[in-house]
């Protein structure tokens, strides 16, 4: 008798969980609909400005001989960092038993795929001319970092669309199965990406068993991906960059970066989706909790990065400092320090802190100084040689984005978006069947 309540009570709540985010699967929304048009626009605008690069060439950007990396590289490392969310939480927190994070996972795995799609893409955009890109492939030297970053990224890549995949196939058989209302190219999508699934006890095991498998492996690609990326940073002769402990302090910023962009994405699925019943004000503490940690650890590293430049300020590199300290960049710098490090941590230490609004605000702060972090390791860096050009023309010593340069940026942004909205509208964004048996609704009953 009681085995019986229970599974009617399972099965309950299996159906409560799916009438809920099944709920979320509309494209009638006018809301819905007017952000997808906003965000095609943008893209249509980065698509133009970027006809006319290919058209014009590269002159059509602020990049010159002095600043031969701009915002585009700004971009692409700002996009690698955020993708690192995806192995923090899908993997990190799965693997140490963080029952917690569950609802979160799916979320933070597509943001790591849209971004890194994306950090793709803008670094074919840098390279002014696409074609090159094949060259790269073709005749690339294993004894370039280049190349090293080119591996990793695409194996990055594939293993982050397996753990994206492989979890959904089982909440895409449950759309196949229950969605009848949707567009007929969206049934025949479902079938097609879950052809074979029949719930059975041996599939299950074999999805657990792989998920288990990625988990571990994305974890070193995770942290070789931006480790490599400040390798090339690190072994190009500028002042700023010629430090050991680069690859840390990239390490470290993408985790904080990461898990302020997993807020705010908590934050707007959880009003727009009415979603305030799974993502709950305990996992907007519990992200708290870890946003400090990681702000603590990224200001460590930080100070180690200009504390031993600033005390010696020799050269070049003293040069480099002092325009970051008091010249052109300060503003910008301090801006970055105070509103992208400490301030999270002086908001999210008392609990009152860590509740979904000031964590919203907060995170945004974390989300702009990181940008603008990215902008600060690249720029001044590139007008310090170490052997500077003579008689060149002032603005070679000077580097202010064009319109095209923001338009494509934007566009890049706006791709991010696009992909994470495309696949909200598709598939359900918090795991159904993960959900239902951390619950208690066995296997068996996810039907």
């Amino acid at each position: 008798m009681d085995k019986s309540i229970n599974d009617q009570a399972s099965e309950g709540y299996l159906k409560e969980i799916q009438h809920d985010l099944f709920m979320t699967l509309s494209w009638k929304s006018r809301r819905s609909k007017l952000w997808l048009v906003a965000l095609f626009l943008i893209i249509m605008l980065g698509i133009f400005a970027y006809y006319r690069q290919i058209k014009f060439g590269l002159i059509v950007t602020a990049m010159r001989d002095y600043t031969s990396w701009g915002i585009y590289i700004s971009n692409f490392v700002f996009f690698v960092a955020v993708s690192l969310i995806g192995s923090l939480m899908s993997s990190i927190l799965k693997l140490t038993n963080a029952k917690w994070s569950t609802p979160l996972t799916r979320i933070s795995e597509i943001i790591a795929v849209a971004c890194i799609i994306c950090a793709s893409i803008i670094i074919i955009v840098d390279m002014g001319r696409p074609d090159r890109f094949f060259n790269v492939i073709l005749h690339g030297r294993i004894q370039s970092p280049i190349i090293w970053d080119v591996i990793v990224i695409f194996t990055y890549l594939i293993i982050s669309l397996l753990l994206l995949y492989l979890p959904l196939i089982p909440d895409i058989a449950l759309c196949r199965d229950h969605l009848s209302s949707v567009p007929k190219w969206q049934r025949k999508f479902y079938r097609f990406l879950s052809r074979g699934w029949k719930s059975k006890p041996e599939q299950y095991k074999i999805i657990l068993k792989s998920i288990r498998i990625l988990s571990i492996m994305i974890i070193p690609v995770a942290f070789a991906i931006h480790t490599i990326t400040s390798w090339l940073f690190a072994t190009t002769w500028r002042p700023g960059w010629d430090s050991t402990n680069l690859g840390p302090y990239f390490v470290s910023g993408a985790f904080m970066v990461g898990s302020a962009v997993i807020v705010v994405a908590m934050y707007f699925i959880r009003r727009n989706l009415h979603l305030k019943k799974y993502i709950t004000e305990k996992h907007f503490d519990n992200m708290g909790k870890l946003l400090v940690l990681l702000s603590l650890v990224y200001l460590y590293f930080n100070i180690n990065e200009y504390l031993g430049p600033a005390f010696k300020m020799v050269g070049v590199e003293g040069e480099h400092i002092t325009e970051l300290f008091t010249g052109k960049y300060a503003p910008m710098y301090w801006m970055v320090q105070i509103f992208g490090m400490i301030l999270p941590i002086l908001v999210m230490l008392p609990r009152k802190g860590r509740k979904p609004f000031p964590m919203l605000i907060v995170s945004f702060f974390v989300i702009l100084g990181a940008w603008f972090k990215r902008f600060l390791i690249v720029i001044p860096s590139l007008q310090h040689p170490y052997l500077p050009i003579q008689n060149v023309d002032q603005s070679y010593r000077e580097y202010f984005p064009t319109w095209e340069e923001w338009a494509i940026c934007a566009a890049s942004v706006a791709g991010v978006l696009l992909i994470i909205t495309l696949f909200m509208k598709i598939f359900p964004i918090i795991p159904i069947w993960e959900l239902a048996e951390e619950k208690g609704v066995n296997k068996e009953q996810i039907k």
